[in-house]
């Protein structure tokens, strides 16, 4: 294994077990509600389901859960798929050429997005070293919301009490959603302002850190979601992008596009650079370019944390920002689920099994679909070029969010004539405004910005803070990932003695 320099404690990365005696606490706790974990090697290939956990429902908190936070799940999010849930976005809808793949997040079981995935990468790693101790311990999750959930359904699978960190401005969904999952109301703290306010976040994290009964597992700092990304869905998006070169031989992949946020899902972007050259691009909001033009500003693209650069965004690697603006995400969202808007984008060409797979697309999905289209453009992709991005979450987090767009934006009223002007204004044309192919010196700029978070703000060891400059550092975390899958190998096998 290579040696991981410059790493501090607190950021769970062990490869042994710390503590034996809360180890042992957690495979009792785990033998009694009937749990074993999935490695990080079967998240990338998780085996069929076997008939008992075949009839547990999606949105259960039920162990056989655990099983199903991968890639492969159907559209019944209960069955398995041979290829990850996608859609293909033709030109006639995204504007480009190239084509636009994109993974359907909200197949994930109990919060309908992928957000699990990167709680469960957290959480198992602390388990089986013994960092995490599920009968005395509790989980905090902080968030802007799909990871918090992700971590309370984790949480409540597991036993233990979590509790989730996320602003008060996010969707009522998300909200209706924890009230049904907790049972104790404070394990939901609200935190001033919206999707622009982390900084926030951390301050109440801090505050619930003085008390060492909570662990505090902060996915814009938790190597685990990073990891997690790397092994599954980079897997996820190459099987994709197999199965589409069986009828397309000459395609290849030029680009991975993904959300700033925690920045887990853009560390799938490193091994696909890796393997097949392809350019990953990151995006954020035009109403707070924290990265493109160190700016500020409030948004509303549910799903993407700014205002700093998560520590698990490995930066020097990045060869693409671009921003999309919160208009255009809240109006294609109002488009893309009336009846109006559908109508208009059928008579574009756009057809009926595209048209049926805009609900499987929340508003930072949206985001991702309009960044994609940019990046093809700015990097001149072709017909054969393809870009390969996810969709986060579905629309049914966002109605509320919807009747706003419809109430303060259109008053009320979308019609044709509503729908033609949005289509017109979003989706006529695609420029490359508001996108930076990244040079060195401007890799350098944006990796320094994240000093003043990480290292003044919360404390973060400045050789560590360093060291990911380097890209044998983000080489060598990869190592953990066999070591952990011992780990929990020998965790089951104790759960089952």
């Amino acid at each position: 294994m290579t040696a991981l320099p410059s790493i501090p404690e607190g950021f769970g990365l062990e490869t042994e077990v710390v503590d034996a005696v809360a180890r042992d606490r957690a495979v009792q706790q785990c033998r009694q509600a009937g749990i074993r974990l999935p490695a990080f090697a079967e998240l990338a290939n998780p085996p069929a389901p076997d008939r008992a956990s075949a009839a547990v429902g999606p949105d259960d908190a039920d162990a056989a859960n655990l099983w199903r936070v991968n890639w492969f799940n159907d559209a019944s999010r209960a069955g398995r798929a041979e290829v990850p849930e996608h859609v293909v976005i033709p030109p006639a809808l995204s504007g480009v050429d190239s084509p636009i793949i994109m993974l359907l997040g909200n197949r994930f079981p109990m919060i309908g997005a992928h957000k699990v995935l990167a709680a469960y990468c957290c959480l198992a790693p602390r388990l089986v070293t013994g960092q995490f101790d599920p009968t005395r311990n509790r989980a905090v999750w902080p968030s802007t919301g799909n990871y918090a959930r992700g971590g309370i359904a984790i949480s409540k699978i597991m036993g233990c009490r979590g509790v989730a960190v996320l602003p008060e401005g996010m969707s009522a969904e998300r909200f209706e959603w924890l009230d049904r999952w907790t049972s104790d109301p404070s394990d939901v703290i609200r935190t001033p302002g919206s999707e622009s306010n982390v900084k926030e976040i951390y301050d109440a994290c801090a505050a619930l850190a003085a008390d060492e009964a909570n662990v505090i597992l902060n996915q814009f700092c938790e190597y685990g979601n990073h990891l997690g990304h790397v092994t599954a869905t980079a897997a996820a998006v190459e099987r994709v992008f197999e199965h589409y070169t069986a009828g397309h031989p000459s395609a290849r992949l030029a680009g991975f596009v993904a959300a700033s946020g925690s920045a887990g899902t853009l560390g799938a972007g490193d091994p696909l650079k890796e393997r097949h050259g392809s350019a990953p691009a990151v995006v954020e909001a035009l109403e707070c370019p924290t990265l493109l033009y160190n700016g500020y500003g409030e948004h509303n693209i549910q799903g993407i944390g700014d205002k700093h650069v998560p520590l698990i965004h490995n930066v020097t690697n990045t060869d693409v920002v671009v921003a999309v603006s919160d208009r255009a995400t809240d109006e294609l969202g109002l488009l893309f689920s009336s009846s109006e808007g559908r109508a208009l984008l059928a008579r574009k060409g756009v057809g009926a099994e595209v048209i049926e797979h805009l609900d499987d697309l929340g508003l930072s999905s949206v985001c991702n679909l309009l960044a994609s289209a940019k990046t093809a453009a700015a990097l001149g992709c072709s017909p054969d070029d393809v870009i390969v991005t996810v969709a986060t979450d579905g629309a049914a987090l966002y109605r509320s969010e919807q009747a706003k767009t419809l109430s303060t934006a259109f008053g009320g009223e979308f019609g044709s004539t509503e729908a033609a002007e949005v289509a017109e204004r979003w989706l006529s044309d695609v420029d490359t405004e508001h996108v930076l192919k990244l040079s060195d010196r401007d890799r350098d700029r944006v990796f320094n910005l994240g000093y003043f978070t990480w290292v003044e703000q919360q404390g973060v060891d400045l050789a560590h803070f360093d060291a990911r400059r380097d890209q044998s550092f983000w080489l060598a975390l990869r190592d953990l990932v066999p070591v952990w899958d011992e780990l929990i190998a020998d965790f089951n096998a104790r759960i089952a003695r």
